[in-house]
């Protein structure tokens, strides 16, 4: 993964985590780091919030990006490389481990 894949994914768990603690506790986990009380920001706290919705944004623009790549891109040799077999052969296999 891109640095930056893993670092919008972490803002976003961040987010995420944050918003079921104000449904669940009404406890703002954001402002509370900062030392402020539930429903207060300040220039801190709103780059956050801020950040966590670009990485929205960004996350989405991925993964339309994956929806329009064709399955071959994603996983090349998988028609070519790989048999899907409809059930474990032992004979097959301890004849193809031998070999």
């Amino acid at each position: 993964m891109k640095k930056l894949d893993i670092t919008t994914a972490a803002l976003l768990i961040i987010g995420g985590l944050n918003w079921g603690l104000i449904a669940v506790a009404r406890f703002d986990l954001v402002a509370a780091v900062f030392g402020l009380d539930f429903g207060q920001t300040n220039p801190a706290t709103r780059v956050i919030y801020g950040l966590v919705g670009l990485s929205a944004l960004y996350q989405v623009t991925q993964l339309r990006a994956q929806r329009r790549m064709p399955p071959d891109h994603l996983f090349p040799c998988a028609p070519k490389c790989h048999k899907v077999e409809p059930r474990f052969n032992l004979a097959r296999h301890l004849q193809h481990v031998h070999r």
